[in-house]
């Protein structure tokens, strides 16, 4: 299991060496061929063991958001939603979209096919929205310390996105997955919050959570086209070897329908659990800002600095870490 967890590893050798091989076919061309080989055979079984076996009930969770959110790439209409890989087979993809005094959306940038090709993450509603515990329970992984980059919703960053996607790939799950919190919610069920903003984690291994309580800040980290939260429930701590598993929330939709299970891709929801210490404070007056100022890498490594999406394309490739 082992080895083929760092599958990844093993391609990217393999890609090393064609690439560095200067004299055609030779031993060094072979190797490199051998190992990619080996490296795609071990994604193709890894991900064959990461198929859930048999049916699972759905999982009750608290959504761990508050306002208003559109679900992405989510398992209502398709399963796997991703991929079993990473156990992100019911796993969902949500971008926030508050409205107006005049009920109107908000403004947020569109998808553009060439300029600006890139967008700071600033940019966006969701960056910098408070993520909350979906139940009781303990941390056992909190990732850090990956930068929140520029976003990829244009015809360049979307390119440049496939070929990030694939580096991350050979990497371990935390390069896909960016800055990510593991609660274990007990009876066999592990949920992972990914994409978080870099320095947002606020529980360290070890610590117990409520539901409802602020865990992180929504983030842009990892492999994301823009700042979206990234959920998913497991059956193991580690997501590179670990199953997915469905879970089930109360919300309302856009017509203040209240609903149970999970919401339809592009449609609009509303958490209906309330009582948490973030709806508390909401409720008193002092609910957090839509947008959080703060300081993001810009892709060239360049200092920190304050501060992309409206369509469809650009969002339906919003993650697939």
């Amino acid at each position: 299991m082992l080895a083929l967890k760092y599958h990844g590893v093993t391609m990217g050798i393999g890609v090393l060496c064609i690439l560095v091989n200067g004299r055609g076919v030779g031993p060094l061309w072979i190797t490199g061929v051998t190992l990619l080989m080996l490296g795609l055979l071990g994604n193709t079984v890894l991900s064959m063991y990461q198929k859930p076996r048999g049916d699972h009930p759905p999982v009750p969770t608290r959504v761990p958001v508050t306002g208003r959110w559109r679900a992405l790439n989510g398992p209502a209409g398709k399963v796997p939603s991703h991929t079993h890989r990473h156990a992100q087979t019911y796993a969902i993809d949500l971008t926030h979209h508050p409205r107006t005094d005049e009920g109107e959306d908000a403004a947020t940038p569109p998808f553009r096919w060439f300029l600006p090709a890139f967008r700071r993450p600033e940019e966006y509603p969701a960056f910098g929205r408070p993520i909350l515990a979906p139940g009781d329970g303990v941390v056992v992984r909190a990732v850090d310390g990956q930068r929140d980059h520029l976003s990829r919703t244009s015809l360049p960053g979307l390119g440049l996105m496939l070929l990030e996607s694939f580096v991350r790939g050979m990497g371990r799950s935390r390069h896909l997955l960016g800055n990510h919190v593991v609660l274990d919610l007990g009876n066999g069920v592990y949920a992972c919050l990914a994409h978080l903003r870099r320095g947002s984690p606020l529980p360290a291994p070890g610590d117990r959570v409520e539901a409802g309580q602020p865990i992180a800040e929504c983030g842009n980290s990892g492999n994301s086209t823009e700042p979206h939260l990234h959920v998913q429930l497991m059956d193991g701590p580690d997501p590179a070897t670990a199953r997915g598993l469905p879970f089930e929330w109360h919300y309302r939709d856009d017509e203040g329908r209240a609903r149970v299970g999970v919401p339809e891709d592009l449609t609009h929801f509303t958490p209906a659990d309330t009582g948490g210490p973030v709806e508390q404070r909401e409720r008193a007056g002092s609910a957090a800002p839509d947008t959080v100022d703060g300081g993001v890498d810009d892709d060239a490594g360049g200092g920190r600095s304050g501060a992309g999406a409206g369509s469809d394309p650009a969002r339906d490739s919003a993650e697939d870490s």
